[in-house]
């Protein structure tokens, strides 16, 4: 039975329901229900992705002559052949007095741009890059936190066709340095430091640093952001004397001896009169965006993402799956290390309002972003499933004292959202809200599986497959199963796949990451299952797979059980080489100075035996005190089975808390 179904007398006025009458009528179709519709997605390639861009009011600068050419692979296929358009032009073509966009800090300071503010802004910014001599495909980098000024700082750059990046400002500087430096930035904006949990973190030693490691950089704008203007351009003339101690992050903040002119605040790079933002005409794959892999077991791979590519994809996410109108108000907690940062960004496109926050999600407790839902009046929140299950565990109440009277939709992604939790945000959250589980990631920087507000939730379940693309599960034999797991992969070409990875010669890297497993087939990476239901339900990373007596587990499966369990805060399940076999290992972090005894590893294992199988139960379950993550919230499995192997574990600056790493080597209780 479905957990949530959608009001049955206003699913006509949805945008996904109007999408599917647009289709019928022009294309003397009878599709009923969104199978049918995803199978015209698929089946008629050209005509599908030619009505995203006519009903989502996709602007080209020059139209296309062709809409799809297919090449030997995959990789290989143009689209819109002929065409030329500019992603920040579709954002900035709202030329209105709207709030675009309103950003609040830990310390409750809350800013506001409208469009045509946004505009002005950009235009400036613009003649400052111009200045500096960036062009057509030069590359900008942001190490910045989610602020406004990344928004324009993003817009400015690729309204010349120069390609953006970014990462948030609590990566260490090796780890920016590992990204920035393979794409060989020319100007990097910096912030002077950020919030953080109660705390301010200076930026601007590390900023020196990794200017000083990439000589590619030539500038470096630096926002005011926990300094006022003042005291920032006296730091940066190196004039003020001042002694700024040392930060959380130890890093030196007394002023930056030798800082020269190629750093600049911001303001200064605003100081001019130009109103009118130039708009490079591009080709449809001309890079955009670089997004970067974890990094977790090599340099990070540099993704190379295209204008059209993500405007398709993200237009039609944003308007058809999450049915964002003008009228509505996102907010989705990221930083801009996280894809869906970029993702969050195209809201603009469609000329509603994007509410940003930056600092801790648990500043001063968990209630911290439900406040801001409901004072704000959001309309389409998103978040992680981790947060979902943390406030949970918390026994937070988001429905105590605040009705989200606005609230549409909740997105979760970054990890499987458990069937609890489903039960928690519809019992103690709202019951009249699209729960719209969502997955892809930084490699397509969308989705493969996310919502619909015209159909039922299922708990457990993402409610659908995206239109355009043809989701598969496959077996190891590469044939398509149904109700049955397997690999996610996807069967056809489609825009928002990569345009390449950065200097990667004969696309041999992008080769070997989606089509080696299954020729010239996608194959992602993720152990799912395509359900009754025709929605998707997802088990974990597909290299992080437990494989006990050589059948396949997905850790998810092993994590619901034991997340559920009131003496566990958090765990992370690995595969241990053991006696020509692997065994499975559970690492827990306990609740309220709770120890593990013999008790509580019989209680721990009953459970998980007794809701899945035999094989799912660990050989050994071991207390830990942290669980390492990456800077965007995910459990590396992956890094923790390499530290139990004694195998390396590089870039570790990757990591939110490297550190924890430690508490798993040369363990004695894995010896025997």
């Amino acid at each position: 039975m479905p957990i949530w179904k959608p009001n049955t007398s206003t699913i006509e006025n949805l945008n996904i329901s109007q999408f599917q009458a647009h289709i019928n009528r022009n294309f003397s179709k009878n599709t009923k229900n969104h199978q049918q519709l995803h199978q015209f997605s698929i089946d008629n390639t050209a005509e599908f992705w030619q009505s995203i861009v006519d009903f989502c009011a996709v602007e080209f600068i020059q139209p296309a002559t062709k809409i799809v050419e297919y090449g030997q692979h995959k990789i290989d296929t143009n689209w819109f052949v002929g065409g030329k358009l500019n992603y920040a032009q579709n954002i900035l073509k709202h030329r209105n007095d709207k709030i675009a966009i309103q950003f609040e800090n830990e310390k409750n300071d809350l800013t506001s741009v409208t469009y045509n503010e946004l505009y002005k802004q950009v235009a400036q910014l613009q003649f400052y890059l111009k200045q500096q001599g960036i062009v057509k495909g030069d590359v900008v980098a942001g190490f910045l936190p989610n602020m406004i000024e990344t928004i324009v700082a993003m817009l400015a750059t690729t309204s010349l066709g120069a390609v953006w990046t970014s990462t948030s400002p609590d990566f260490g500087f090796e780890g920016v340095v590992d990204r920035f430096g393979q794409v060989e930035a020319k100007i990097m904006f910096v912030a002077d430091g950020y919030y953080y949990n109660g705390k301010t973190h200076d930026c601007l030693e590390k900023a020196k640093i990794i200017a000083e490691k990439i000589p590619s950089i030539e500038k470096v704008v630096v926002i005011n952001f926990t300094q006022n203007e003042e005291a920032l351009d006296s730091r940066l003339r190196g004039n003020d004397g001042g002694d700024y101690g040392n930060d959380e992050n130890g890093c030196n903040n007394d002023l930056i001896d030798n800082v020269n002119t190629n750093f600049i605040s911001w303001n200064s790079t605003l100081d001019n009169h130009n109103q009118e933002v130039y708009f490079e005409p591009v080709d449809f794959k001309h890079p955009l965006y670089i997004l970067y892999s974890s990094g977790t077991t090599g340099k990070p791979k540099c993704i190379v993402h295209g204008h059209g590519g993500i405007l398709l994809q993200h237009k039609k996410e944003l308007v058809l799956h999450s049915n964002v109108s003008e009228s509505d108000k996102l907010f989705y907690f990221t930083t801009c290390g996280w894809m869906m940062w970029n993702w969050m960004v195209s809201t603009l496109t469609t000329g509603a309002s994007l509410f940003l926050y930056d600092g801790s999600p648990f500043y001063p407790d968990g209630n911290r972003l439900l406040d801001m839902v409901d004072k704000q009046e959001i309309t389409h929140f998103g978040t992680s499933a981790k947060w979902i299950s943390a406030i949970e565990k918390a026994d937070i109440i988001p429905n105590k004292n605040r009705d989200f009277k606005k609230l549409t939709t909740i997105f979760s992604t970054g990890s499987p959202l458990m069937p609890e939790n489903y039960d928690y945000v519809y019992s103690q959250w709202k019951q009249d809200v699209c729960l719209s589980s969502i997955s892809g990631g930084t490699d397509i920087c969308s989705c493969f599986a996310l919502g619909n507000p015209a159909l039922p939730v299922y708990k457990g379940e993402l409610q659908c497959l995206g239109l355009g693309l043809d989701v598969a599960i496959l077996n190891d034999n590469g044939e398509r199963v149904f109700n049955e797991t397997g690999e996610l992969s996807c069967m056809n070409a489609f825009p928002a796949m990569p345009v390449s990875f950065w200097n990667d010669k004969d696309n041999a890297k992008y080769k070997s990451a989606y089509f080696e497993k299954f020729d010239n087939i996608w194959c992602h990476g993720d152990l799912a299952k395509i359900t009754e239901h025709n929605g998707l339900t997802i088990y974990g990373r597909s290299d992080a797979t437990l494989n006990p007596g050589g059948v396949r587990i997905g850790t998810a499966e092993i994590y619901r059980q034991v997340d559920n369990m009131d003496e566990v805060l958090e765990s992370i399940a690995v595969g241990q080489d053991w006696d020509n076999d692997v065994r499975v290992v559970l690492f827990v972090i306990l609740a309220n100075d709770i120890e593990l005894n013999n008790a509580l590893i019989k209680k721990i294992k009953t459970t998980i035996r007794t809701n899945t199988t035999p094989r799912h139960v660990p050989a050994k379950v071991i207390q830990v005190t942290a669980i390492p993550k990456t800077l965007s919230g995910k459990i590396v499995e992956i890094a923790v089975r390499n530290v139990i192997h004694n195998r390396p574990v590089t870039n570790t600056d990757a990591l939110a808390n490297p550190e924890a790493l430690e508490e798993y080597r040369n363990l004695k209780e894995l010896e025997y």
